[in-house]
């Protein structure tokens, strides 16, 4: 007899991932290997840590798009504390520091989509623009197999973040030359209405810190990617 209450029964033949163009490019061996992760299970977490800067947002987006109705994207940057929360707790200009995150919320909502498959699950994301969090931007939907979340402390050795990371069925650390990541960041802080000087400052001050504490991680993740030498988002 059918089971009609399994939310993956419509799901199209995706280990062997067929309809992928080009599958000897880098993004496509990548999604494969990630495909992996759902081998007998309901669902399956993929995390990409990393310092700042260093396109895990864009590599986890770009996975998630290429495996389509079977994968999710959940980023850590929806549990950033919000401004007012921050200046409560005199961490404004520690914003984006591990202890500017809700680590337990962010822990409870990855319990969740492993916990609940059958149902819609809303994921919030951080508004570059508002500069705040906002809630319900991303869905995982019934059909995801795969959640891929991304963050800079994902692989941390620090209350909350050890949990997290036992969470995932697998951690891969995104890595990229600190010039790159500098000039992303200085670009980024750009883009949001800082001056030249205040972007390089904020970078000099808060990134690099953070940078350097998630670098100590690295040897908690089970695969090291690079940038070098290779575009693995296209």
């Amino acid at each position: 007899m059918e089971n009609t209450d399994d939310p993956h029964r419509d799901l199209p033949d995706l280990p062997d991932l067929p309809d992928l163009p080009d599958p000897r490019t880098p993004l496509a061996r990548l999604a494969a290997d990630a495909w992996r992760l759902t081998d007998g299970v309901p669902r399956a977490v993929l995390g990409i840590a990393g310092p700042p800067g260093t396109g895990k947002s864009t590599l986890a987006r770009a996975l998630a798009e290429r495996l389509g109705a079977g994968a999710a994207y959940l980023p850590l940057d929806g549990f950033h504390l919000s401004n007012d929360q921050l200046a409560r707790l005199g961490l404004t200009d520690r914003k984006g520091s591990e202890p500017s995150f809700d680590v337990a919320g962010y822990v409870a909502l990855l319990r969740r989509v492993l916990d609940d498959p059958a149902h819609d699950i809303y994921v919030p994301d951080y508004d570059r623009t508002l500069h705040e969090p906002i809630a319900a931007r991303h869905r995982v939907a019934p059909t995801a197999r795969l959640v891929i979340t991304e963050g800079n402390y994902l692989a941390c050795d620090l209350p909350g973040w050890r949990t997290a990371h036992d969470l995932m069925a697998a951690c891969w650390y995104l890595d990229s030359p600190v010039k790159v990541r500098q000039q992303r960041l200085v670009e980024r802080q750009l883009a949001g209405g800082r001056s030249p000087e205040e972007a390089a400052g904020w970078v000099a001050a808060n990134d690099a810190p953070n940078g350097e504490l998630v670098e100590k991680s690295r040897e908690r993740c089970g695969r090291i990617l690079s940038t070098i030498g290779m575009d693995m988002f296209n």
